[in-house]
């Protein structure tokens, strides 16, 4: 049957067919579009077309399949603004919040237009009510013109002959990046593609990655989100985006082309010029929470459609949400149609957008079954099984804020991890805490006591020592304490445990003593991520040390607080170009990107020197006592011709020999150069005791050589 409805102003709509249930969204086939949305919880359905005059034409859902409504419009094109009322029951007490005064965005859309107008039109209860938690009727007011808009997109684009890059894990190195804050400020990119999809696509931005030898870009959030009202009441913004309510849409506020839908082509023409440079793109996602948080937040989407369907609720008070993270929420990942979103939205970032693939922020939520994250969730078995999903980089941030969720090493074998342990134990080594030594060796040879167990590789462990999360690089050896109180918090908020060291000053100083410590400790950390076994990932503006002041958790900070000051590219050269020296030189030798781990014995039988061996100040091999000495100073002999894996090829994989020295002592410690059995010859190949980390040492077996305080020292066997 077709139905025919009067249309609205600049509408062309006159029939109504039944349409399909699947796919879910609103998906255009070049003739119309098809609308379908899930709510088992609702009575009645509405779609609602908003006219060029801001007003809306009302078409009931009358076909029902498995709890999705839908229906397909034969006349409506790309540009088409819509959303949806959902009429049903309201009774937070059984955990209902159905409201149709509220007109709800689509969970499936493709690209939003407007923005909110905070008030009492986005929330479903009084805004001075005393029990805003209680069962009372809600107000009713509408909030047509007060929230944003669903719009019809155009799916088709030329992608010419875009190819991912397919980067194996083990040559990945990850630059952490963010939209906004890495173009903002950068010269050579045009005013008006500052801060967008199209100005970090600039080539003078694919040229600076590029010739930092970079793989991937890891983008903070780009899903579509809010910014708080409590932030916007301050003159702040939520500047890092973990504040999603729209999976499956680019960030409209990223787009030079604003107009309907131009944030999908912007996003997927940066997406095609990274390719071209040979550069992954992988998304930080945020699958944990929505933007419309506890139940004092707005209604703008899931919560209208169906709450208990999409949040976790909280047991024996269904009015309130289970908060793993945080935020006020939990999305529901055990509901059947809510991992569906999930995946849905994770192959349509691949098939259409042509990502590369993802970070999952918080994940340990996504995996928690009842209380416990469980290894064996739904979401992990799904994950595992999908032909798409299971192709692309995957990163679990394995940990939330609830009891038992730091699970750094305990997600399974399809995973990376972002490696905590790791942050923590290489930012304790260089700032002279007594930390084991056994730890920081089992760091920098890939973690196997972590992910060998779950017959994962080096490349499972994500090696970093900043990112966006706390203190930049240079922060990190400039302040002691973190410095926050712009975020009109009263320097309550951010991490307070920090493993930094100022190195004798806080904050800036012209002592030139401080800064040269500052910058070898710089050095330090950058060298010994790029030398560590595992996938490195360093955030942006490390390599020309970007400072935030202080601040420890700028993600309220759109301002030059947060944004990369490119000319530091000049003020700290020597630190862009030892970053540039060091990641190439990993590149360049597969001893330190080994695809399996270490197993401390020879490669053949007869062999003298094994694959690995840990030597004492002395130049000989540690013993059990040694090991529990506190040792500052200590080496490794990397062999390069005890590389167990073939290249994909299955040639032998053979590089040269070096030996690693550390001195994280704050005085030059004396080291004895091994004995012949090791090399009888060596010459120095990096030095982070010089600015641009070069060495021309040449030394021989049995030589006593002085290592510099807090400086780190490679040596490659030549003879």
């Amino acid at each position: 049957m077709v139905r025919l409805m009067p249309p609205t102003e600049g509408s062309s709509v006159h029939a109504v067919w039944p349409g399909d249930s699947y796919p879910l969204g609103a998906t255009y086939d070049g003739a119309g579009t098809n609308f379908s949305v899930f709510s088992e919880v609702a009575e009645r359905v509405e779609l609602c077309l908003i006219g060029k005059d801001g007003r809306e034409q009302r078409i009931e859902l009358e076909e029902v399949d498995g709890f999705v409504w839908h229906c397909y419009l034969p006349t409506v094109t790309p540009g088409q603004r819509y959303g949806f009322r959902v009429h049903g029951p309201w009774d937070p007490g059984a955990g209902h919040r159905c409201d149709a005064s509220k007109l709800l965005l689509d969970p499936y859309g493709k690209s939003f237009h407007g923005d909110f107008a905070f008030s009492q039109a986005l929330y479903s209860y009084d805004l001075q009510a005393e029990d805003p938690a209680g069962g009372g009727v809600p107000p009713r007011v509408d909030s047509l013109g007060h929230t944003m808009t669903s719009v019809v997109i155009n799916p088709f684009f030329q992608w010419g002959s875009d190819r991912p890059p397919r980067t194996p894990y083990h040559e990945t190195v990850i630059y952490e990046a963010h939209v906004k804050g890495m173009t903002q400020t950068h010269p050579g990119v045009p005013q008006e593609l500052r801060g967008t999809y199209a100005g970090l696509a600039h080539p003078v931005i694919i040229d600076h990655l590029k010739s930092l030898n970079v793989t991937a870009i890891e983008l903070m959030p780009v899903h579509q989100f809010m910014h708080d009202h409590r932030l916007l009441d301050l003159g702040l913004r939520n500047y890092w985006g973990y504040n999603t309510f729209g999976f499956f849409a680019p960030h409209n506020q990223y787009a030079a082309n604003r107009n309907a839908g131009g944030a999908v082509a912007e996003f997927k023409t940066m997406v095609r010029a990274f390719h071209e440079a040979g550069i992954e793109v992988i998304l930080d996602v945020v699958y944990n929470h929505t933007a419309e948080g506890n139940h004092l937040g707005p209604t703008i989407n899931f919560r209208g459609i169906d709450n208990g369907a999409y949040y976790r609720l909280l047991d024996g008070d269904l009015r309130l949400y289970k908060d793993f993270t945080g935020t006020g929420n939990s999305l529901n990942a055990r509901h059947p149609h809510t991992l569906q979103l999930i995946m849905d939205s994770l192959r349509y970032w691949v098939i259409d957008m042509h990502v590369d693939g993802f970070r999952f922020d918080l994940a340990s939520t996504l995996a928690r079954e009842f209380y416990d994250v469980d290894r064996l969730s739904a979401f992990f078995d799904i994950i595992q099984q999908d032909p798409v999903i299971s192709q692309v980089k995957l990163i679990a941030e394995p940990w939330d804020i609830g009891e038992g969720g730091y699970q750094v090493g305990n997600f399974p074998g399809l995973w990376t991890e972002w490696n905590g342990k790791y942050r923590d134990t290489v930012r304790d080594y260089w700032r002279g805490e007594p930390a084991t030594l056994g730890e920081f060796a089992s760091r920098l040879t890939g973690s196997s006591d972590l992910y060998e167990a779950t017959g994962r590789r080096p490349s499972a462990s994500i090696n970093f020592v900043t990112c966006h999360d706390g203190f930049t690089l240079n922060d990190l050896v400039s302040y002691n304490e973190k410095h926050n109180e712009a975020n009109g918090e009263d320097n309550r908020d951010g991490e307070s445990h920090n493993r930094s060291w100022n190195c004798g000053v806080e904050g800036p100083t012209d002592d030139p003593e401080i800064r040269t410590l500052r910058g070898k400790q710089m050095r330090n950390i950058l060298a010994t991520l790029m030398l560590s076994q595992g996938t490195p990932m360093i955030a942006h503006g490390d390599e020309m040390g970007r400072t935030q002041q202080g601040n420890n958790n700028v993600y309220c900070q759109d301002s030059e607080l947060s944004w990369m000051d490119w000319s530091l590219c000049d003020t700290n050269a020597d630190l862009v170009e030892f970053t540039r020296r060091v990641i190439k030189f990993r590149k360049d030798h597969p001893v330190f990107r080994r695809r399996r781990f270490f197993e401390g014995k020879p490669l053949r039988t007869g062999d003298q020197v094994r694959d690995i061996a840990w030597l004492n100040p002395s130049g000989q091999e540690m013993t059990q006592q040694d090991w529990g000495s506190g040792f500052e100073c200590i080496s490794v002999f990397l062999n390069g011709e005890a590389i167990p894996a073939p290249d994909e090829r299955g040639e032998r994989v053979t590089d040269d020999s070096f030996l690693l020295c550390f001195n994280a002592h704050d005085e030059p410690l004396d080291f004895v150069v091994p004995d012949g059995d090791y090399a009888k010859e060596w010459t120095g190949a990096i030095d982070t005791a010089e600015p641009q980390g070069v060495s021309t040492l040449e030394v021989v077996a049995g030589q006593t050589i002085s290592l510099e305080a807090h400086s780190l020292l490679v040596l490659r066997k030549t003879a």
